[in-house]
């Protein structure tokens, strides 16, 4: 969950819903700032979307013009509340109603992810101010492992994946393209499913940790 590679421009994740937006908010002041021409993007789930945290850093990326794109992963379920009961209103109005324009996009298709990206951090990145996707998805696993989802209607996640596969439409899309072919793409999933086997073997073979592993990585030495 909290995964940061500052060298990739990763700040970094938080447990707190909402708390990305006003953290995204300052790195984009940042590059504002320096005119190092980054731009920062917030990302969150539709329960950080009713988060007060979010409304007032949508409201100050407008007034402050700030290169940020805030990121809506809508997958139908703030952990185990639907959406549908709890989310009042369009998002993409809601990012209106602050000034600035909103997209609501196909989480399923890479592609559409792309382009309504590209066509936000171009904006950002020409000192037009902030932008909002609001990407719909689905959600085929728990919130967390060992999430029972007893949430969900029994046959609700075999009735999804049936109509919608990221990876069946993206290998779709690449093929009818011919950018890439079926060979291709089969040898990509077995080069990650060896890596895959290679890590666990790995983790299952290491010595236990020592009691000094305890603070590995925990504090920052200057």
């Amino acid at each position: 969950m909290h995964i940061a590679d500052l060298h990739k421009g990763m700040l970094g994740a938080n447990g707190i819903v909402g708390g990305g937006a006003p953290l995204a908010c300052g790195a984009a002041l940042t590059a504002k700032t320096l005119k190092t021409g980054a731009v920062a993007v917030a990302f969150g789930g539709d329960g950080a979307s009713n988060q007060g945290t979010t409304a007032e850093s949508m409201n100050l990326a407008t007034v402050w013009k700030l290169p940020v794109v805030f990121v809506l992963e809508d997958n139908g379920y703030a952990e185990s509340t639907a959406s549908a009961w709890s989310v009042g209103g369009d998002p993409v109005k809601r990012a209106e109603g602050f000034g600035m324009p909103g997209v609501q996009v196909d989480g399923h298709d890479f592609f559409a992810v792309h382009a309504a990206a590209g066509e936000a951090i171009a904006r950002a990145r020409a000192g037009d101010g902030p932008s909002l996707l609001h990407v719909k998805l689905n959600r085929y696993f728990g919130h967390f492992e060992g999430d029972g989802m007893t949430y969900r209607a029994p046959d609700e996640v075999a009735g999804l994946r049936a109509m919608k596969d990221c990876l069946k439409l993206f290998r779709r899309k690449v093929g009818e393209a011919q950018l890439l072919d079926a060979a291709t793409l089969d040898a990509m999933d077995a080069e990650v499913e060896a890596l895959i086997d290679e890590s666990v073997h790995a983790a299952k073979a290491a010595a236990m940790p020592t009691a000094a592993d305890l603070l590995t990585d925990v504090y920052v030495s200057y």
